[in-house]
């Protein structure tokens, strides 16, 4: 399939450092050959969490070659569906061309996390496995959807 005939899914978060980029790898692993997956944030952080790389390769997902993203770079293109996954995002998400779906499904940050390494992880992989189960579903809806459809 072409990828410029996918309809594109933006998740945006604040800084586009973690939860977005958990979600859109999950997304991205479960349902990239049906939409083009994308994430951003309203202020980008600039970076990719380290520990957001290491909790996805447990999972058999490779997240390595993502870069912090403004949600500007896609204002002039057109976007079917935005989620947000944090509060700030979900008050700075403006209107893209060509949205017609708009979800709010808000995360804890695991980049607060305090405590040890290991005490981090875990945050991590809570917030990662949550995001996996929203996500998969999602994913799993589309497909359904695309399913029933008239042909």
């Amino acid at each position: 399939m072409n990828t410029a005939k996918k309809p594109t899914v933006l998740i945006l978060c604040t800084g586009n450092s973690c939860r977005s980029h958990l979600a859109e790898g999950v997304l991205r692993a479960a349902a990239g050959d049906l939409l083009d997956v994308q994430s951003a944030g309203s202020k980008p952080a600039g970076y990719v969490h380290p520990l957001a790389f290491q909790v996805m390769r447990e999972i058999g997902i490779d997240i390595s070659s993502h870069r912090s993203k403004s949600m500007n770079e896609f204002l002039t293109g057109p976007v079917e569906t935005v989620i947000t996954v944090c509060g700030h995002a979900d008050q700075a998400c403006p209107v893209f061309p060509g949205q017609v779906n708009r979800h709010h499904w808000p995360f804890d940050d695991p980049a607060h996390a305090t405590g040890t390494e290991a005490e981090k992880l875990a945050v991590f992989r809570r917030v990662r496995d949550e995001i996996r189960r929203q996500f998969e579903a999602y994913a799993a809806g589309r497909r359904d959807a695309l399913k029933a459809a008239p042909r």
